[in-house]
């Protein structure tokens, strides 16, 4: 979920949305709030890093794409494109792709800052402008999967530009999350909304316009969509809150971590 406190926020609710109304709200929010985002977190993600989650969990631990070496690959819904240059830094031809152009502006920033630029491209996640089976290797950090709303056609989208045996994986909120309060502490542990109610969360502006939406698939939801896509599903990473990880990140922390999974990470692939 967003940053913002939902006892604090923007008005907040679940609603029915489309595509077009999920694009936009997203597209704005990301757009005004990549700067204040970077600020906060940039240092826990690093400027050349690949964090999948705020759980701290790292690719350089758990190595889930692979040998990206001399690879081509592709990450969805870069943000500031941290993980684009730990890629290219590990010898993979990497393209990275973001909806929003605070986001993008963010990346380029990084660019310059680091040295190790990337190519940047922005482009809406369910419709890439890739060519089809030009890719061996496509992730994404918390990036596109959870703002779209027909996260199906995001599925499919990336299965067109993966060669056969490419691999996709993207890490994204726990549908668990879904049922409990947007808290890290303990009124994060009370279950207050039905895991089964798919209506995406909802901030809303004082005029009752949408700016910022996520969408909640439950487990399965996201394994019928990997498998209609004509992937294979790997594995299903659900990392622990780890010893000695104190900070909090919106409803992420270390005492609700004992407790429930707030990332869930699918490793899939393309059938050769």
């Amino acid at each position: 979920m967003s940053a913002v406190n939902i006892s604090t926020g923007p008005a907040y609710g679940y609603t029915d949305i489309d595509s077009d109304g999920a694009r936009a709200a997203n597209r704005h929010y990301w757009d005004n709030e990549a700067a204040a985002y970077y600020a906060e977190h940039g240092d826990f993600l690093g400027d050349v890093d690949f964090c999948w989650s705020p759980e701290g969990l790292r690719e350089s631990d758990v190595h889930l794409l692979g040998d990206v070496a001399g690879r081509t690959v592709l990450e969805v819904g870069c943000g500031g494109a941290q993980c684009a240059r730990w890629l290219a830094g590990q010898g993979a031809t990497v393209i990275a792709t973001d909806l929003s152009t605070g986001q993008l502006a963010q990346a380029r920033a990084l660019n310059e800052r680091t040295g190790v630029p990337v190519p940047l491209v922005q482009a809406d996640a369910i419709t890439l402008p890739v060519r089809s089976g030009s890719i061996d290797i496509a992730c994404s950090a918390f990036g596109a999967v959870p703002f779209v709303a027909d996260s199906a056609a995001l599925m499919s989208e990336v299965a067109r530009v993966l060669r056969p045996g490419g691999r996709w994986v993207f890490s994204t909120t726990h549908p668990f999350v879904w049922c409990l309060p947007d808290a890290p502490d303990a009124n994060g542990l009370v279950v207050f909304h039905s895991y089964f109610d798919r209506r995406a969360y909802t901030e809303h502006s004082e005029g009752g316009e949408p700016v910022y939406v996520e969408a909640h698939r439950t487990m399965g939801d996201r394994i019928r969509e990997i498998v209609a896509a004509g992937l294979l599903l790997i594995d299903v990473i659900e990392p622990e809150w780890p010893e000695g990880h104190d900070q909090e990140w919106g409803q992420w922390g270390p005492l609700r971590g004992q407790f429930v999974p707030s990332t869930s990470i699918f490793v899939t692939a393309r059938p050769h």
